[in-house]
């Protein structure tokens, strides 16, 4: 009876420390992949997102995917949300649970494959998207302008140690609220085509434009990249690895 009483003791104790998952594991860092996503968390292709999953193993952070709506009640165990590439819209319900996830307390990340899937809920969170991906004529990468470097970086503890990351063909961002402020951007010399014929020429669009905004709604907080090629097994090299570990820091902070 004595041992009976000690191995349920010890059961119980070991399911306290856990949490109720393996032994060491930490919060979990939710992957949404029900909206078309066509690069993966758990796929190894040069595209996929298995290299940015394991920098989260690595902080015995527990990686999970979904595949079915976004819910409160699925976002319910999620320390923080990634959403990367979506293909198909989010509808207003999911859109109103995401925001009630930041809202509490949680860490969102957004990465753009194409703008229109996630334009609503952008909108939520202040941020508005470019109709036209952007063009450098600074820092190009291999004679190709959608590809660049990014060096005008803000304070920020996604920016933490960066002196730059790459874009490979990313969307203009811009915050249209407060609550968000845009904390990476490329050259004032950068184009938008805005007539379609791929060739800087009167008429276009040359400024200075947003590729990365961060912001916080109540006790969470949020950031967008408009590109997804950032954080993909064949990009998060040498370069994008640094950002690629602030990004975990900073969506896992304080879990």
């Amino acid at each position: 009876m004595t041992f009976r009483l000690l191995s349920i003791t010890l059961i119980l104790w070991a399911s306290i420390f856990s949490g109720g998952t393996e032994a060491g594991e930490r919060s979990a860092v939710l992957f949404d992949q029900g909206h078309g996503q066509r690069f993966l968390v758990e796929k190894t292709g040069p595209l996929d997102l298995s290299n940015l999953s394991e920098l989260f193993k690595q902080k015995e952070f527990s990686v999970k995917s979904s595949k079915t709506t976004l819910s409160n009640e699925v976002l319910s165990d999620a320390a923080s949300l990634v959403i990367s590439g979506p293909f198909i819209p989010f509808s207003a319900e999911e859109i109103d649970s995401i925001v009630n996830f930041i809202e509490r307390g949680g860490r969102l990340c957004i990465m753009l494959h194409i703008g229109a899937p996630v334009a609503e809920l952008l909108h939520r969170l202040g941020v508005d998207v470019s109709n036209s991906v952007v063009r450098e004529r600074e820092g190009v990468i291999e004679s190709e302008p959608l590809n660049f470097h990014v060096t005008r970086l803000a304070n920020h503890d996604l920016n933490k140690g960066l002196k730059q990351f790459n874009i490979y063909g990313g969307w203009a961002l811009v915050n249209t609220g407060d609550n968000a402020a845009i904390i990476a951007e490329t050259s004032p010399t950068s184009w938008v085509d805005l007539n379609g014929d791929k060739k800087f020429s009167a008429g276009d669009a040359v400024q200075s434009f947003g590729v990365a905004v961060a912001g916080t709604i109540g006790k969470g907080k949020f950031v967008v990249f408009g590109d997804d090629a950032i954080f993909q097994n064949k990009f998060l090299d040498e370069v994008n690895i640094l950002l690629g570990k602030n990004l975990v820091e900073w969506l896992t902070e304080g879990n």
